[in-house]
């Protein structure tokens, strides 16, 4: 037959065994808090208990969960002086309560009387406070023995370690929330200023206004349609402002000639995908492709591009991304050497030259936004509405001859 002390330890066990799945169970805190407290009072025989949480500023420990109490505030919290807390913090084991020794541990300055609590148990990790189990009567006024204090104490070492790690992932989203909002305060920083930089530079040096905040912008929205990740989308954007940037060394002659460059000056201008890889690789940015976006935006799929003759996959998608993006911007835009192109004849050009100078599906993906635009289903349009001279209907038939053209009108049968 079992002993009275065999038989409390076998409580205790199942009890312990009983909490393991209530502390690793994906649920809110306080269900948990309650399953511990329930836990704790049921080891130490007590029919009144409060879990209390501590934290450093203030010192206060705040209710996550109370049992049996006739009246008990919604949360209870009792302010601790630093002779408390390290009193707390120091103490081993269970702590029987009398009216000489509750002010020793606890403050009356709180919404709930210390006076209500026979027992208490400190909850550390490591000697550092991370809350406190209170209990109040036993059935028939009894008094916690030591059977009853001992199995408290053990229920109490697992309940530590769960405030502990409850409160370390307070700690650790609350930290993460607030990097999420610096990185996107960092972002949009960038962003203003590299938007003010593209400005500059089409302004000063290209004559061609607003074409890096459009080669930009276009990146962006085939970047999204192509459905790639924001971490991605955001260098796509900032190296479409940034991609011309090695034209502030090329004479700003070249850009007014009103007529197609000899040999010599396309040379000379090709030389801005160099000194702009120069320029940008001597900045930290956030995104490491911008460097590399800035000196092959003119290499194409076919090996005719510059500076490097890059063929095929040896060119990265976002370069891929922004050299369709600036071949469109800069077909739909009026330079001093010819008139613009429309919209579905740039479309049609560009359709033409793929997939042996560019990326269908970059292409397939601007196809996409600028229906979204003829539809006017876009969140934040493309084009300028007097540019969009396309319906759903003559966009549907550019999407089909490209697709056409990229399967060189292969079927498949599934």
């Amino acid at each position: 037959m079992l002993g009275p002390n065999l038989k409390k330890i076998l409580r205790t066990v199942e009890a312990l065994a009983d909490l393991g799945p209530e502390l690793t169970a994906d649920r809110d805190f306080r269900q948990t808090a309650h399953a511990m407290l329930a836990a704790a009072m049921e080891a130490a025989g007590a029919r009144e208990g409060v879990l209390f949480s501590f934290g450093e500023r203030p010192s206060q420990l705040t209710s996550l969960g109370a049992q049996g109490f006739a009246l008990m505030p919604e949360p209870a919290f009792i302010p601790l002086l630093p002779r408390q807390v390290q009193l707390l913090a120091a103490s081993s084991g269970a702590i029987l309560l009398n009216s000489s020794t509750t002010d020793a541990y606890l403050s009356s300055s709180g919404n709930v009387a210390p006076e209500l609590f026979k027992c208490i148990c400190a909850l550390r990790v490591r000697g550092k406070l991370v809350g406190l189990i209170a209990l109040g009567r036993r059935p028939g006024e009894a008094a916690y023995d030591e059977d009853a204090l001992e199995a408290f104490e053990m229920i109490a070492n697992y309940v530590a370690l769960a405030i502990q790690n409850h409160s370390l992932r307070q700690t650790i989203e609350k930290r993460v929330s607030e990097n999420v909002r610096l990185l996107a305060s960092l972002h949009g920083f960038y962003d203003n200023a590299l938007e003010a930089f593209a400005t500059a530079i089409d302004v000063k040096h290209v004559n061609v206004h607003g074409h890096s905040l459009r080669v930009g912008r276009y990146a962006q929205a085939i970047g999204e349609a192509l459905e790639m990740e924001p971490g991605e989308v955001a260098p796509l954007r900032s190296a479409g402002y940034l991609h011309d940037i090695g034209m502030v060394a090329i004479d700003k002659g070249l850009f007014a000639k009103p007529a197609p460059l000899n040999t010599d000056e396309s040379l000379a201008m090709r030389e801005h995908t160099i000194i702009g890889h120069q320029i940008v690789s001597q900045v930290q940015f956030p995104w490491p492709q911008v460097p590399e976006i800035v000196r092959w935006h003119h290499e194409r799929a076919d090996g005719s591009g510059y500076p490097d003759g890059l063929h095929g996959d040896e060119i990265p998608r976002a370069v891929r991304i922004i050299a369709l993006a600036d071949t469109f911007d800069a077909m739909t835009t009026e330079r001093p050497y010819r008139a613009r192109m429309s919209i579905g004849a740039a479309l049609q050009e560009l359709i033409r030259l793929t997939p042996e100078k560019y990326d269908p599906s970059a292409l397939q993906a601007l196809l996409i936004q600028i229906r979204r635009d003829a539809v006017g289903t876009n969140r934040l349009p493309i084009l300028e509405p007097d540019l969009v001279n396309l319906s759903p209907v003559d966009i549907d038939q550019l999407a089909a001859t490209l697709q056409h053209r990229t399967t060189r009108g292969r079927t498949y049968v599934t």
